[in-house]
C-alpha cells in the first residue's frame, strides 16, 4: 500500500537522523529552534503515530491527550526503538475503519468536539505532520551538526518533491 510505503520511507529517513546524533546532540536546546530539542521534535512526532495506534483499540483518537513522555525525547536509544514499533505497527495494520477523533482548539472551554475519521484518514495526516516536524528538525540539525548527512527529500512534501522535479525538467526542455 503506497500510504504504508510512504509512511515507512518518512519514519525511515527519521531513523538514520536520529541513529548519526550522539545522545547529547539528542538533548542539546538549539538556537533556532527556540532552545527546544531535536529530541522533543522527534517525540512530538513520534506520539501522533503512538495516539492512532492506541486510539484504534478504543475506537477513537485525542492527539491533545498524547502523553509527552520526556523519555522519548531524552533517551535516543527508546526513541530508535520506538521509531521501530511504530514502522511494525504499520506494517501490520491492514485495514482501513471508522475512527473518532477528538479535538478542542478553545482555550476557554474543555468540550471537546468529535469528528468521523478513519485509520486511513489519521496515517495520511501522521505523515503530514511528520514531515512538517522533520522540515522544521532539518533547520535545527544545520545548526546543531552541520556535518550531518540527511536525504535531499527530508522534511519536504512529495507534492513539493514532484514539482521541483517538473520545475527542473521544464527548465531543461527550455534551455
Amino acid at each position: 500500500m503506497e500510504l504504508k510505503n510512504a509512511c515507512h520511507r518518512i519514519l525511515t529517513q527519521l531513523e538514520e537522523v536520529v541513529a548519526q546524533l550522539s545522545a547529547e546532540e539528542f538533548r542539546t536546546p538549539v538556537r533556532v529552534l527556540n532552545q527546544s530539542t531535536i529530541g522533543q521534535h522527534v517525540r512530538h512526532t513520534l506520539e501522533f503515530f503512538i495516539c492512532l495506534e492506541e486510539g484504534i483499540a478504543q475506537g477513537s483518537i485525542n492527539y491533545d491527550n498524547r502523553k509527552h513522555d520526556k523519555t522519548i525525547e531524552n533517551d535516543k536509544s527508546l526513541t530508535l526503538s520506538k521509531i521501530n514499533e511504530i514502522k511494525a505497527f504499520i506494517n501490520q495494520k491492514g485495514k482501513n475503519h471508522s475512527l473518532k477523533l477528538h479535538v478542542n482548539y478553545d482555550m476557554d472551554n474543555t468540550d471537546s468536539t468529535t469528528i468521523p475519521t478513519s485509520y486511513l484518514r489519521e496515517l495520511a495526516y501522521n505523515l503530514e505532520h511528520a514531515v512538517h516536524h522533520m522540515a522544521i528538525m532539518k533547520i535545527g540539525l544545520k545548526e546543531l551538526k552541520p556535518d550531518i548527512i540527511i536525504s535531499p527529500s527530508f522534511g519536504i512534501a512529495v507534492s513539493t518533491l514532484r514539482y521541483q522535479e517538473k520545475e527542473k525538467t521544464e527548465k531543461v526542455l527550455d534551455a
